[in-house]
C-alpha cells in the first residue's frame, strides 16, 4: 500500500514507512533521499495531493509542499540535515520488522506519531533535497543559524518571528555496520534533545529530517542482502546489479543537469534591438512578493525566465543611444492575469567624472492596468561601458530599490534579485562587458579594522618613544662602602 501512495500521513506512517516501501522500490530508491516534516503537538499540517505512485518529488514539487506546509504551520522551523541518508537506513536500522527495541530512531518515531499530521516524502531527488535550505530561506525571508542543541539552550525564540534553525548530522561510511547504527542514534538523540529544548520554551515549531545526499553506496549492499534473505536469488541480484548501474548513472547525470540548473548556469536573457544586442539580464534567482491579508504571497519568476528551452516574452521592450527598457512579459502570476516586469535605466554624461553613467531608473511591476514603481537610480549604477552586478538587489533587506511615493502601490509589493547583473547599453558580443561590483572598497569592517590599527600603531609609537626617554643610573650604591649622600639643596 505504501508504494502505491508514496506519501504518508498519520499514525501508522512510521512503521509502514519503514518495513514496506523500501521493498518495492528497491531499483531506484538509492538514488533518492527520504523527507520527513512534522510539527508541534497542537499544529497541523494542511492535506496536500498525493503525488501518483513510483513519482520522484523534484526541486519544483518539493517547494511547493515546503509552501503549503509552511502556510499554516509555525514558522520557527528546525532543520535536521543529515550528509547521507536513503529508505535502508530506515529499513536496517529501524525495527521495521518487529524488533523496535533495536530502533535507532526512538525519537523520530515518537515524533512523527505525537504530530497531528506529519508528512512523510519517501523518495525525494537528491538535488531538491541539498537546495532545501534555499528554499526555506527564501519562504520564511530569513537567514539560517546553524546551531547546536548546547546553543540553542541559549537562544530565545518568538513564536511571532519566522526562524530557520539547521542542525546538521553526520552520517557514517565506513564497512562497520554497528558504527552506522551508533551514528544514526547519536543523531535521533540530538533530534530529542533539540525538541525537549523546544517544548521548555513553549515555542510551536515545524521540523524537517532529510540529507544532502543519499547513502547508496552503503544501502546498494545492504538492500542485496535484505533482498536475498527474503527470498531473492543470487542470480537475480547480480543481473539486477548492471541494470541499477545503469539507472544510476541516467539518475546521476540528471541530478547534475538539474543541480545545474538549481545553481543558476543558463544563459541571461538578452534583447535584441535590429540584430544586435543591447540589453542582457541575468540573475540567478528572480522573486515577487504581495501582501495580502496581512501574509505575503511569494512567486518565484525564476524558471519562467532563465533556463534551457525557455524563452521569455520581451515585447515593449526598446532601446537607444541614451535610454533602454527590458520588459518581462509574464500571465497569471500572483492572482494577475497580465503581469509585466520592467527595467527602466538611462545614460548621460557627468561633467564631474567627465564619463558616461548609466542607471537603473526604475523597476516597474505592471499587472492588470495597475503599476508599482521602485526608484533604483541612487543605488543601482555602473559606467556605461560596463555592467553592474550585486549580490543582492531588493526593497526591504538592505534595500537598494525603494517605493518613488510613500503611496505608491509598490509599498505593497516585494522583489528580491539574488546574484544580479544587469547591462542596457554597449553590449557587444552577447556577453556582459566588465562588472561594476556593488560592493565598496572600504566597507565597515575594513574601516574598523584600519582605525584599529592605527590606535594600535600610536599606542606602540608611544611606549617605544616613553622606553627611549630612560637614563641609568651613574652611581651605584656600594653595601661595603659609605652611603652615597645625596644633597637635597643645590
Amino acid at each position: 500500500m505504501a508504494a502505491e501512495r508514496r506519501m504518508i500521513s498519520g499514525r501508522g506512517c512510521v512503521s509502514v514507512f519503514l518495513a514496506v516501501l523500501c521493498t518495492f522500490s528497491v531499483g531506484t530508491c538509492d538514488e533518492q533521499v527520504p523527507l520527513m516534516l512534522w510539527t508541534s503537538v497542537g499544529s497541523g499540517l494542511p492535506s496536500q495531493a498525493v503525488p501518483a505512485a513510483g513519482h520522484i518529488v523534484g526541486v519544483t514539487q518539493l517547494s511547493s509542499y515546503l509552501e503549503t506546509a509552511l502556510g499554516s504551520a509555525p514558522r520557527n522551523v528546525l532543520l535536521f540535515l543529515q550528509d547521507k541518508m536513503s529508505i535502508e537506513d530506515f529499513t536496517m536500522y529501524g525495527g521495521a520488522f518487529g524488533n523496535k527495541q533495536d530502533s535507532a530512531f526512538p525519537n523520530l518515531e515518537g515524533a512523527l506519531l505525537s504530530s497531528p499530521s506529519p508528512l512523510v516524502l519517501p523518495a525525494v531527488a537528491w538535488p531538491a533535497s541539498s537546495a532545501v535550505i534555499g528554499q526555506l530561506q527564501d519562504q520564511l525571508d530569513t537567514s539560517p543559524l546553524y546551531m547546536e542543541p548546547e546553543t540553542l539552550s541559549q537562544l530565545r525564540l518568538n513564536a511571532s518571528t519566522p526562524a530557520l534553525l539547521v542542525f546538521r548530522l553526520p552520517y557514517s561510511t565506513g564497512s562497520d555496520l554497528m558504527s552506522a547504527k551508533e551514528v544514526l542514534n547519536g543523531n535521533d538523540e540530538v533530534i530529542g534533545q533539540v525538541m525537549s529544548i523546544m517544548k521548555s520554551q513553549s515555542v510551536p515549531y515545524t521540523a524537517v529530517y532529510t540529507a544532502m545526499r543519499p547513502s547508496r553506496e552503503v544501502s546498494s549492499s545492504l538492500s542485496m542482502d535484505m533482498e536475498a534473505s527474503v527470498g531473492g536469488g543470487r542470480s537475480l541480484l547480480q543481473y539486477g546489479d548492471r541494470k541499477r548501474e545503469r539507472d544510476r548513472q541516467r539518475e546521476r547525470e540528471r541530478g547534475e543537469k538539474l543541480v545545474k540548473e538549481k545553481t543558476g548556469v543558463y544563459p541571461p536573457v538578452e534583447f535584441k534591438e535590429g540584430g544586435a544586442g543591447c540589453i542582457m539580464l541575468w540573475a540567478e534567482n528572480l522573486t515577487v512578493s504581495v501582501l495580502r491579508g496581512g501574509r505575503w504571497e511569494r512567486h518565484d519568476l525564476t524558471s519562467l525566465t532563465f533556463g534551457e528551452g525557455v524563452t521569455p516574452r520581451l515585447q515593449g521592450s526598446l532601446c537607444n543611444q541614451s535610454h533602454s527598457s527590458l520588459v518581462l512579459n509574464y500571465e497569471n502570476i500572483l492572482g494577475h492575469r497580465s503581469f509585466k516586469l520592467v527595467f527602466a535605466m538611462s545614460q548621460r554624461h557627468y561633467k564631474v567624472s567627465a564619463r558616461r553613467w548609466f542607471t537603473l531608473d526604475a523597476v516597474e511591476i505592471e499587472y492588470d492596468g495597475q503599476k508599482a514603481t521602485f526608484n533604483g537610480s541612487r543605488n543601482v549604477y555602473a559606467p556605461a561601458e560596463y555592467s553592474y552586478r550585486c549580490q543582492s538587489v531588493t526593497n526591504f533587506r538592505y534595500p537598494l530599490l525603494v517605493p518613488r511615493t510613500s503611496k505608491d502601490p509598490a509599498n505593497q509589493w516585494r522583489v528580491s534579485f539574488t546574484d544580479f547583473q544587469i547591462q542596457g547599453f554597449n553590449v557587444a558580443g552577447g556577453e556582459f562587458s566588465y562588472a561594476s561590483d556593488c560592493a565598496g572598497f572600504f566597507s565597515p569592517g575594513i574601516w574598523m579594522g584600519l582605525l584599529t590599527s592605527l590606535l594600535m600603531l600610536v599606542v606602540l609609537t608611544y611606549g617605544l618613544h616613553m622606553i627611549m626617554q630612560l637614563h641609568t643610573m651613574d652611581r651605584f650604591d656600594d653595601p661595603k662602602g659609605p652611603a652615597i649622600s645625596v644633597p637635597q639643596t643645590d
